[in-house]
């Protein structure tokens, strides 16, 4: 089977959503087991769910929970590492620049994908203004202002 960056690109969106819970049981073992198969999914793509699900888990960016009568996936968190890697492939525009640099380097790896995303982050930052930090204090209470400068 092969790695689908846009498929583990997406289901870490999802679970980033709040979604923990996905039902990997195909409409033929639902019948099987005499449970409904409406709307389950085909073989294949539960199949190739199951796959992605479990490379996120190896690469360490997701904890599955449990794995309920082998079909339905509770995932437990995205981890601090799936959190950065999320962070660095969340915006549509630098995913689409990712994945044109991926091609021109013939190949890729969690790593690199990482970087180049990073890379254009850093790219599209740098055209815009630098946000920091100061203190200000109205009344009797005090907070924090950004400022752009």
């Amino acid at each position: 089977m092969k790695r689908d960056m846009d498929l583990i690109r997406d289901l870490l969106l999802k679970i980033g959503g709040r979604q923990r819970s996905f039902d990997l049981l195909p409409p033929e073992i639902a019948e099987i087991l005499g449970v409904s198969s409406e709307g389950r999914l085909p073989r294949e793509q539960a199949e190739l769910l199951e796959y992605h699900l479990t490379l996120l888990d190896n690469a360490g960016l997701i904890t599955i929970q449990a794995k309920l009568s082998g079909a339905v996936w509770q995932i437990g968190q995205i981890t601090w590492a799936g959190h950065n890697f999320l962070d660095t492939i969340r915006d549509p525009a630098i995913w689409r620049e990712t994945k044109v640099g991926v091609k021109q380097a013939g190949g890729f790896s969690l790593d690199l994908l990482k970087a180049l995303a990073k890379g254009l982050i850093k790219k599209k930052t740098s055209s815009t203004p630098a946000l920091t930090w100061t203190s200000s204090r109205r009344g009797s209470g005090s907070g924090q202002v950004i400022m752009l400068t």
